[in-house]
Order: C-alpha cells, then structure tokens, then sequence
C-alpha cells in the first residue's frame, strides 16, 4: 500500500467530517478533497479523481463512499469500516435525536408551523438540484430524451426499478429493450414480498430488506433516494404520507452528512429507536459491500464502453425520477398563497446565488414560524 496512517488520526478526521459537511455530496467530496489531497497529501489530484470516477458506477452514496475508498487506501481493511462508521455516525445520531423530538412533538402547532414552512424550500431545492445536475451531466439529446420519458413514466406510475433499468438499456441501445422491461417489470421488489403479508404494522425485517434494496440500486444524487421512499413507502403500502416525507427530507437537509441518513428518521418514525438502527444499517450496508468488491476490478471497467453507456442511462432516468417527484410534490402541497410564494422565492435564491440550502431551510423554518396565525394561508 506504501503508506499507513494510523486508525485514530482516520477516526478524528471523518468524525470531524460527519459533524462539519453540510450542502450535499458534492460539498462533502470538496471537503474530502481539500483534506486528503490539498492539506494532507495523501492522494494527487488524479488518484482523488480516479476514485470519484469510479465511484459514479457503482449504486449507493458518492460521499460515503469516497470516505471508505480512502479508508481503505490509506489504512487497509481496518480503515475501511473506521472512515466509512465515522463519517455516518454523526449525521444518524443527530437524525436519531431529530426523529425522537419528531415522534413526541411533531404534532404540536409550533413545530407543525416550522416543518410547513420548510416544506416549499425542500421542493425548491430539489428541483434546483434536478435543474443542475442535469444541465452539467445531460450532454447527449438521448440523455435529454430518457431522462424526459422516465418523469412523465413515473408520473404514471411506472416501477422505478424498471425505469433505471430501461435508462440503462437505451443508453446502450439495447435490441431487447421491450423483453427486459417486461421481465423486470414481472419481479416483485423485496419489500413488496415482505410486507405483503404483515398487516397494518411495519416489520422489522420489511423495514430493513427494503432499505437494503434502496441502498444496493440507488445511482445518482441522494435526491433520487426521495423518489424511491415516496414510491413505495407513501404511496406503494402507506406507511407514511407525503408530509412525513417531507418532514424526513427536511432533517435530512439541515443536518451534516449524508442524505442517506433520512432512512434512520424514517426508520425512527415507523419502529422507533430498532427501527432507526436497522435502517441505517440496511441503506448504508451496500456501500460497503460494493466498494469492497469493486476496487480492484472498477479503474478497468471505467475504460469500457458499455458500462459507461449503460450509467450515462441510469443517471439520465434517475434524474428524471428526481424531476417526477418535485412535480408530485409540488402538486400535493404546493396548494394556498405563502408556500407557493415559498416556493418560488426559493427557487430564485437558488437559481441567482450559490447559497448554502441550509440558510433557505433555515428562511423557510421562519416563515414558516411567522405565519402560524395565518393557517389558512398555509
């Protein structure tokens, strides 16, 4: 390996990185960078590229791991799972404690008020999320096409599953296009199969086979995590409803780390403190399998054709997926006066300045405060 830094050193550093990374992956990789390559040195820039390339082709979240890609480069197997916990655990402790005041107090008129006052900043973030992403990584009008199909697809409710699969597929112009579809649209997802039979009360096992599910098939940004939870667990079995939804995006969002830690509020909110940990475990577990597989085997298959075809594809889908849900959404609660007014300054801020989205979560949370004597304006 040529250099071995030492566990406790890798410890304090993703521990300082999970409390301290707000804004998203590609903050928490900027972050990353500015650590390991420019203060640090214990990569070059093109090593630091090489694992952000490889990273794109594999499902699960690009920023965590990017922290057990370099655990595991500079501390061996030890540093693997010592980056890749370290850099979560804050973020799903913190989201834990969230959940918690949520489930004792979430009805209450005060943080009822704060929570609708967030919600048309969080659909404004998303859809600027969309915007962007698509206008940096969207370079091919067959990307533009796919990405196009797969909203107005899942807008009519077409498996999301499928919808990335196709993506793929038509990337590579797949000649069985229509026999794969029809295949994978025959397949039960895992947690269809588990909860089919367990009544109105949420399983244990449900609840971790589907977060396994999300975690070893989610390509693209931690948005598209959303479209996912909203197609099975809102409206899929209804578990939950698009306000609690919302509510789980929005902690998400104004707390460091990965946006992946939403699973652990809405694990907290199904089965409590169980339910937050198996979770947490399950959309994250992945990461780590994935990474661990393909380290050795993923610099040579980024030089192949095929696959970088096939990702051109699921990441055209996945953001059409994303666009699919800020349309839901918005039609859902988007619905008086002051949360479209919301919404659409939102927006702005977003579209004119490169603003940190805390500070819109944080804006939101305020209206939302001072607008709780005018409810029928909300």
């Amino acid at each position: 390996m040529g250099r071995l830094v030492p566990l406790h050193t890798l410890a304090l550093l993703f521990l300082r990185l999970g409390v301290t990374s707000f804004g998203g992956p590609a903050a928490h990789i900027g972050l990353l960078h500015y650590e390991v390559v420019q203060r640090r040195r214990w990569f070059s820039d093109s090593e630091f590229a090489e694992m952000i390339a490889v990273t794109n082709l594999i499902p699960g979240p690009n920023s965590t791991e990017m922290a057990i890609h370099v655990g595991r480069r500079v501390a061996g197997w030890p540093g693997f799972f010592v980056a890749g916990v370290c850099f979560i655990l804050p973020a799903a402790l913190i989201v834990g404690a969230l959940a918690a005041v949520y489930v004792r107090y979430g009805r209450t008129p005060d943080l009822r008020s704060v929570l609708d006052g967030v919600t048309p900043v969080i659909i404004a973030v998303i859809a600027h999320a969309t915007l962007s992403i698509a206008r940096s990584t969207l370079a091919r009008r067959t990307s533009w096409a796919i990405a196009a199909a797969a909203m107005a697809l899942a807008l009519a409710g077409v498996n999301e599953l499928l919808l990335l699969a196709l993506g793929g597929l038509a990337a590579i112009g797949a000649g069985r296009l229509v026999g794969w579809g029809l295949a994978l649209a025959a397949m039960p997802s895992v947690g269809a199969m588990t909860v089919a039979s367990a009544g109105p009360a949420v399983p244990l096992s449900g609840l971790l086979l589907f977060f396994l599910k999300i975690g070893s098939v989610l390509f693209g940004s931690g948005y598209v995590l959303i479209a996912f939870l909203r197609a099975d667990l809102v409206e899929r079995w209804a578990w939950l409803t698009d306000q609690q939804l919302l509510d789980a995006i929005a902690v998400g969002q104004v707390t460091p780390g990965p946006l992946f830690t939403t699973a652990t509020f809405i694990g907290y909110v199904l089965r409590g403190p169980e339910g937050a940990l198996l979770a947490t475990i399950g959309i994250f577990l992945p990461a780590f399998v994935f990474v661990a597989l393909t380290q050795p085997v993923l610099p040579r298959l980024r030089r192949s054709p095929v696959a970088t075809a096939f990702l051109r594809g699921v990441v055209a889908a996945s953001l059409g997926l994303m666009a699919a849900v800020a349309v839901a959404l918005g039609l859902a609660t988007l619905t008086s006066p002051i949360p479209i007014l919301s919404a659409a300054a939102a927006l702005l801020v977003l579209a004119r300045w490169k603003i940190n989205s805390v500070w819109l979560i944080v804006a939101g949370a305020l209206v939302g405060w001072g607008a709780r004597g005018f409810r029928g304006f909300m």
